[in-house]
């Protein structure tokens, strides 16, 4: 009644301290209104059914993609989705939707397995890529074993190559007289 009172005094001209405060302009139809629909739904459009303000299918089908309400129907039924829809809380809708038309493609490509089938194949995949992958990480590991041995024996190579003054006295010739020192002759 307040509201009243202010929005008649100050149509009247009085300055009463309520009507000091500017009052909310009506909303104007780009402030957080939602778009007014102007045709039905794709949904209502292939059932031939007037589209309702409060459609449960309009959100989910909008008129611009009729080929997505048309395949969940095929498999589904109309009623079947919109029980199914009105069961979920609204939160959860759009993704239903999704995966019903995901499902009931999968299920016009294949009719008897459906989405089960795409699965299986999927997981075939899979399983065959991780052995490729299996067998690439086996022989990188082989390769790299072979490099180190080849680095190795490039570096015994090089040793032996290289003369060493002073070396000192090699195993062989310290296994083949064990008594003698460097530096000592043969004789006693």
């Amino acid at each position: 009644m307040e509201g009243i009172e202010t929005a008649t005094n100050s149509s009247a001209g009085s300055s009463s301290p309520s009507s000091s405060s500017p009052s909310p302009s009506p909303p104007t139809p780009s402030q957080n209104n939602p778009p007014v629909v102007i045709s039905p739904c794709a949904a209502c459009k292939i059932l031939r059914r007037r589209c309702a303000d409060k459609c449960v299918l309009a959100p989910y089908f909008p008129p611009t993609e009729p080929t997505k309400f048309t395949i969940a129907h095929r498999v589904f039924g109309a009623s079947n989705i919109i029980k199914f829809l009105q069961e979920l809380p609204e939160s959860q809708r759009a993704d239903a939707v999704s995966s019903m038309v995901y499902e009931a493609s999968a299920r016009i490509r294949d009719p008897v397995y459906g989405c089960a089938g795409a699965i299986c194949q999927l997981q075939k995949q899979v399983s065959e890529l991780q052995a490729q992958l299996a067998k690439a990480q086996a022989e990188l590991v082989n390769m790299q074993c072979q490099q180190t041995n080849l680095v190795a024996l490039l570096c015994v190579e090089m040793a032996k190559s290289e003369p060493q003054p002073n070396s000192p006295q090699s195993v062989d010739n310290f296994i083949t007289s064990p008594g003698k020192l460097p530096g000592q002759s043969m004789l006693p």
